[in-house]
């Protein structure tokens, strides 16, 4: 048994991997923002001091789609920035034995070769919408590999693409594509409106395979060097709202509002090096994931009724 730090506990992906890692019989701190500032460096302490973690997972972060990257581009820059380092420095002072960071896909310079690989991370600005928060991510990124380098400080950094699953955000303001269709399309039967032309690509994956890949990567690698975690499966956002229409049921009209922005054209990585260094592959197709998505919405949503 460990005693395992999550930051973002109370999140979505950090309460599946809470959830998962208590289940493998772990002590587990599950912290969340209310009780633990991880943008003051006494908050961060203090969290540090209580769980005395052996493994963090460091998951906390301040995000939402391309509406809530528009309106609050200064705040993500300086939360996902400040959590990041002030993470380091406690794993540093406390000679945590491990760490694990979680990236983000907007990292990715706006035009990368599909698919993402890692060697590309620097070889352009990313998307103007999301580029506050991918840029602080990617600071994250130099801080762990620098403390690594200065103080020996073990932090490994992983690169997630888009995620969902049960237990998502389906805020309407702050939401990502998946959960924000599945909100629309239920709640608007007859018509919704989505923005952009549907051109633009993604990729998703599915919350319980980051989990594994968290956990894959905890054990088994320990390098400088970032890794992607995703599917390799590329999407466009226009067969996605197919897809989530045959998910749930909507028979209605879908208009695109082009006058909005379509955000990055293109978003799939290349998923080989999780593979070759610690062994891990996603396991759940799109159309599996969605149904359980949908039907954990439909279960725990007063407006889903």
């Amino acid at each position: 048994m460990n005693r395992i730090l999550v930051t973002g506990g109370g999140g979505f992906l950090g309460s599946r991997l809470a959830e998962r890692l208590r289940e493998d019989g772990h002590e587990v701190t599950a912290a969340r923002r209310r009780d633990y500032d991880l943008t003051t460096m006494e908050g961060t302490r203090r969290l540090f001091d209580d769980a005395q973690p052996e493994l963090v997972y460091h998951l906390a972060a301040e995000v939402g789609g391309i509406g809530a990257n528009r309106a609050n581009p200064g705040r993500y820059w300086f939360a996902n920035l400040m959590m990041g380092a002030h993470v380091l420095e406690q794993a540093r002072l406390n000679e945590t034995p491990k760490l694990v960071i979680a990236g983000t896909v907007c990292a990715y310079p706006k035009f990368t070769p599909v698919p993402f690989h890692e060697s590309e991370l620097w070889n352009g600005y990313p998307e103007e919408t999301n580029a506050p928060y991918g840029v602080a991510k990617k600071a994250v990124l130099v801080g762990a590999q620098a403390y690594r380098e200065q103080y020996g400080t073990n932090a490994i950094f992983l690169l997630p693409t888009n995620l969902y699953g049960p237990g998502d955000n389906f805020d309407p303001e702050t939401s990502h594509v998946i959960p924000a269709l599945i909100r629309k399309m239920i709640e608007s039967p007859d018509e919704v409106v989505l923005w952009g032309d549907g051109s633009p690509t993604r990729e998703y994956l599915y919350v319980d395979d980051c989990v594994e890949g968290l956990r894959s990567a905890a054990e088994r690698y320990d390098g400088p060097e970032p890794v992607n975690l995703g599917t390799g499966v590329e999407t466009s956002i226009r067969e996605t709202a197919e897809l989530v229409a045959e998910a749930v049921g909507f028979a209605g009209r879908i208009v695109w509002d082009t006058s909005m922005p379509n955000g990055q054209p293109r978003r799939s990585l290349d998923a080989s090096r999780a593979r070759e260094l610690f062994g891990w592959s996603a396991s759940t197709t799109l159309r599996d994931g969605m149904a359980q998505t949908v039907a954990w919405y439909r279960e725990h949503s007063p407006a889903a009724v």
